[in-house]
This record gives C-alpha cells, sequence and structure tokens, in this order.
C-alpha cells in the first residue's frame, strides 16, 4: 500500500530539498522502495532522464538517495527563467511546452493541477513511499486558488505535511507559528508536525521556546508538535536552484590549481562543477569583473547561460570577454560548456527569438563554428569514446565520458576537432580550447583527473593519481545526512504520520 508524507517550508532556502532527500535515504535503508516528488519545480539546473526527459536536478539528488532512477514524472512541470524577469519556459513532462508570464501560467493552474496529479499517479504505482517537497511557502495566501506545488499539491493527494522552519534566519518561531495560523482550517489540519533547520549551539536552550510554542498552538485547539531540530551542518550535494545564482562553495585559495568560472546573469546547470569540488587540488572562483581574472588561472570556463546571447553581451560590455581571448593567447585552458561552447564560435543567432528578444552576436572567434538557434530542444543522455585527441586533450584517446545534452543551439563549422566517435560537436578540443554540449563531464572522475594532471605536469608539479568516484562521494554525504536526521528527529513519530 502506497504512502506519503510532503515537506513545506515557512520560505525559500529553509533546507527542504536536502530534507526531502535525507527522509528518502532513510526510508530506503528502511528497506522501502521510496521516490521524491515536486509538482512545479522553478530552476535552472536541470538533467536529463533516461526518456530524453528534461527535470529538475534537485528531484535527482533526491532520487538517488533514494536509490532509485531519476524519472521525468518526479518532477512534470519545470520552470526556467528566460531573460524576461517574468517569463519562464514552461516544460510538461520533460518537454518544452512554451514561454509564458505568471499571469498567464496561473491561468491555466487547473490544467497543471491535473498534469501534477497524473504523475504523481504514475509514482504512485511504483513506489511504496513518495516524499513531496513544497515550493516556497504555502502561507502565500494569494496564491492559494491557483496553487499546485504546496497546499494544492497536499489536497490533491490527501498528504499528510511537516513544516520546516529555518532558525539560521532568525525569527523560526513566529515563522512557524505565522505560517500555521494564516492557513484555513483544511490546510492547517494537513500539518503534522514541523521542523526546526539549521540550528546552531546548545539545543537545550530551544526547549522553552518549543514549550511556549506548543502552548500558543493548544489555544487554538492546534497539536503540531516538534519532530526535531536539525543541527546546521555542511552537506555537500547540490543545492536547490531557482531564479536566484546560488554559488557554490570552492575551496581556499592555497591550492595548486585555481579554475575561474564566469558568472553569467542567467547561468544554467552551475552543478556541473560540483565534482570539482571533490579534488583537493582545486579552487574554484567566480569571476564577475574583468579584474578578478587573471593569469594566476589555470582554467577558465564559460558554462550554460538560459540566454546566451544577452549573457555574452553582457561580459563583453564588461571586458570579460577580452580578458579571455588574451589569456587563451597565453596558453591558458579555455573550457564553453553549453552557451559556453556557442561563446567560443564565431557567432551565435536567435533570428526565432527562442531565447530572447537579441538576435545575434558575435563571439570570441576561439573556434571556427556558428550557433543558430532553434525551437526544437536536443535532450539526451550521451556515452562517448574519445578518439583523434590533440592539444591539451592528447593521449586521452579510448576515455569514456558520460553524461547528458540540453540545447536549442545547432552548431556547424569545422569538425575537424572533433575528440568524439562520431566527429559531432558534442565535445571538440582544439590547442588548449576545448568545448562541449555535455553537462556533467567532470563528473568522469578519470578524466577530469587526467587533465587536471595534465595542469599539474605543465606547472612542475607531481601528478596525483588517487581519487574518488563522484558516486562514492555523494554517497558518503547521503550517509551522512541520513544518519544526522535519525539523530535529531523522532522517525517513528514520522513514520506514524506517513499515510
Amino acid at each position: 500500500m502506497h504512502k506519503k508524507i510532503m515537506l513545506q517550508g515557512t520560505g525559500s532556502s529553509v533546507g527542504k530539498s536536502i530534507l526531502t532527500a535525507g527522509l528518502c535515504r532513510i526510508f530506503s535503508q528502511d528497506g522501502y522502495k521510496v521516490a521524491p516528488f515536486k509538482s512545479q519545480n522553478m530552476a535552472l539546473n536541470s538533467f536529463v532522464d533516461i526518456d530524453g526527459k528534461e527535470m529538475s536536478r534537485a528531484q535527482v539528488v533526491q532520487a538517488e538517495a533514494g536509490n532509485a532512477i531519476p524519472r521525468v514524472f518526479m518532477n512534470p512541470i519545470l520552470l526556467k527563467p528566460t531573460g524576461s524577469e517574468d517569463c519562464s519556459q514552461v516544460i510538461i513532462e520533460g518537454v518544452p511546452f512554451k514561454n509564458m508570464n505568471a499571469q498567464e501560467y496561473y491561468s491555466n493552474s487547473e490544467k497543471f493541477k491535473k498534469i501534477a496529479l497524473r504523475n504523481y499517479n504514475k509514482l504512485k504505482k511504483e513506489f511504496e513511499i513518495g516524499v513531496l517537497e513544497g515550493a516556497g511557502s504555502p502561507a502565500e495566501i494569494n496564491l492559494r486558488d491557483v496553487d499546485l506545488v504546496n497546499m494544492g499539491m497536499a489536497e490533491l493527494v490527501n498528504a499528510p505535511v511537516i513544516l520546516i522552519g529555518d532558525i539560521e534566519r532568525g525569527g523560526v518561531f513566529a515563522s512557524i507559528y505565522g505560517t500555521i495560523m494564516l492557513l484555513d482550517e483544511a490546510d492547517r489540519d494537513r500539518i503534522k508536525g514541523y521542523i526546526i533547520n539549521k540550528f546552531r549551539g546548545d539545543e537545550s536552550l530551544l526547549e522553552s521556546g518549543i514549550a511556549q510554542m506548543d502552548e500558543a498552538l493548544k489555544k487554538h485547539g492546534i497539536d503540531v508538535p516538534c519532530l526535531g531540530v536539525i543541527p546546521f551542518t555542511k552537506i555537500n550535494l547540490e543545492k536547490e536552484d531557482s531564479y536566484t545564482y546560488d554559488s557554490l562553495s570552492s575551496h581556499p585559495h592555497d591550492k595548486e590549481i585555481n579554475i575561474a568560472i564566469i558568472k553569467f546573469d542567467k547561468l544554467s546547470n552551475s552543478t556541473d562543477f560540483t565534482s570539482l569540488l571533490m579534488y583537493d587540488d582545486v579552487n574554484i572562483q567566480y569571476i564577475e569583473t574583468a579584474d578578478q581574472l587573471n593569469d594566476n588561472f589555470d582554467v577558465i570556463i564559460l558554462p550554460g547561460s538560459k540566454n546566451a546571447i544577452y549573457d555574452f553581451s553582457l561580459i563583453k560590455e564588461r571586458k570579460i570577454a577580452q580578458k579571455i581571448k588574451e589569456l587563451a593567447d597565453m596558453g591558458k585552458i579555455i573550457i564553453g560548456i553549453h552557451s559556453g561552447f556557442q561563446m567560443l564560435g564565431k557567432s551565435i543567432k536567435d533570428l526565432e527569438q527562442v531565447e530572447s528578444s537579441y538576435l545575434k552576436i558575435e563571439g570570441l572567434g576561439l573556434l571556427d563554428i556558428t550557433t543558430k538557434m532553434e525551437s526544437k530542444k536536443y535532450t539526451k543522455q550521451v556515452n562517448k569514446v574519445l578518439q583523434n585527441c590533440t592539444g591539451i586533450l592528447e593521449d586521452f584517446n579510448g576515455m569514456k565520458i558520460n553524461g547528458y545534452e540540453i540545447h536549442q543551439g545547432v552548431t556547424t563549422g569545422d569538425n575537424s576537432y572533433s575528440v568524439v566517435e562520431d566527429g559531432g560537436f558534442s565535445l571538440v578540443c582544439r590547442d588548449n580550447i576545448i568545448g562541449t554540449y555535455i553537462h556533467g563531464i567532470f563528473d568522469s572522475p578519470k578524466f577530469t583527473r587526467k587533465l587536471l594532471n595534465k595542469i599539474r605536469t605543465n606547472k612542475g608539479l607531481s601528478p596525483i593519481f588517487d581519487f574518488m568516484s563522484l558516486e562514492t562521494y555523494k554517497e558518503k554525504e547521503y550517509k551522512r545526512l541520513a544518519k544526522i536526521m535519525r539523530t535529531h528527529l523522532d522517525m517513528d513519530k514520522i513514520y506514524s504520520i506517513l499515510k
């Protein structure tokens, strides 16, 4: 018999995504077949599942935590903000539907609710437990009638809710109490407990506050107990992504290899660089001005963007593009991923205004290629074998690269420096310039360590041959997260809440 539970928050970034992953791991450890679900996610970090469908990476992390294969029905509606502040590309069941502003999107809420329910019913057939995640706060009462991700979703599947508050922000009792009291009676009755997250210090100091909270709620006939207090802990897993870019933490600046990542305004798939943080000899710095970019960097990465022409126009205006060309001429390694790959070429055209109103821009000219945006989106998982490798990738022949492609640009031009077996533009290398459409390329540890060792050798440093696979690294973090949650949550009570 299928059971479910839903995590909602008093606001954004209170820890819903990571705690959802933790519960998925705990239920899996206890022998249950479990899957995450988020009906609607606004994110620029996306993934392609085994069917070639696009979904949020947050649900990928949660599925992996639960030892499940990520599938698009775990995130049936994905919103990817475009160049306009009030417009997003709406992706339904892994396929682009159309660009919509907020008003148009909410006017279709009943349609989207049916889509959400249809996909949860798919999950329900395959899994014993569903762990649902909300977005923002259920106390956005002005949107309750069109809500399909918080109490609207809980109502659709009759899910019990646990409310999460972030004490690091301050005012945790007020935010929990206020959220509960603002809800109507039916929604309020769905909340079966709350969790205080990100606590620093002596937990006993919270006991009187929790007791007063219980008393205040019971005066209104409300029984919503505290289910635990989670200490502030740095878990090195991918973070939820929304319209606001959230930088990854970098290593201290005393490492042997320095990597610069250009921080685009519309940066997408920042998760491409998560795995670089595993390497103890790597320092990462995000670049916003030309002054920050200097010859101390060994590698400069141009990442993906939801609006390539717009973002490239900004880095040209900020003189960052010129600095990249200068560093390329000095022999520094320049890597372009997705939109960053397109920027390495001669031009990018968007005559159909697929991404924005910008029609064309001249690129860096480091590769003899051009890119034209098309309405069709290419989404697929890829497994490539490298061959005919030259330049910085010399001696990489026979190496395997796994990842996925998500792009609406079609690239043409000189493919003589293609290093994949089909001769296409999945991965190209000319001297010190690398361009690729493969997201997750650094998740292949043999490739990444070999590339880093080439840099080390060129700097007169000894190569490093010990490395941990990304899967092993993440597995350690999932287990650590589950242990922390088991220690600090009343799991017996949470099991009793499952419905």
